[in-house]
């Protein structure tokens, strides 16, 4: 079959599947803002057990990591990810499912080479680079006041 690059471009473009853009957004809004909520709840929670405000915020991220790690270790974070798409990308429970998923998945090869080893293949480069940046915006910070 014999087609230029512009054939080609308008044969896939009548054959590939519609993204549903707006439907992915609304539900990205809806599920992250839900567990925005969680949190906002998982806080007032905390602090109307006695702790201060700095506490609150620890314990409700503490909570947030657990409850994500949870959800990802019986594979319902995974299910509602497809659901709500990029909503369950919130950083800190995001974060967490990046961590567990590739334990777990490695857990066959055992705790030391599987688990331990691979637990931050994903989450790895994320804390790797999102260090280097903030030192580099550190030092353009420093050198510009």
């Amino acid at each position: 079959m014999d087609m230029t690059p512009e054939q080609y471009k308008k044969y896939v473009q009548e054959r590939a599947k519609k993204s549903p853009i707006w439907k992915d957004v609304a539900l990205a809004f809806v599920i992250g803002g839900l567990i925005c909520v969680l949190g906002q709840a998982i806080q007032d929670g905390w602090s109307a057990a006695g702790l201060n405000k700095e506490d609150a915020g620890t314990a409700t991220s503490c909570s947030l990591v657990l409850i994500s790690a949870l959800l990802t270790g019986l594979n319902l974070y995974n299910k509602l990810a497809r659901w709500g798409g990029a909503g369950t990308l919130v950083p800190i429970t995001g974060f967490a499912n990046a961590v567990v998923s590739p334990a777990i998945d490695f857990k066959s090869e055992g705790f030391i080479t599987g688990m331990a080893a691979k637990m931050f293949t994903v989450a790895g480069p994320v804390i790797v680079f999102g260090t280097l940046a903030s030192v580099i915006y550190g030092v353009v910070l420093m050198l510009t006041q």
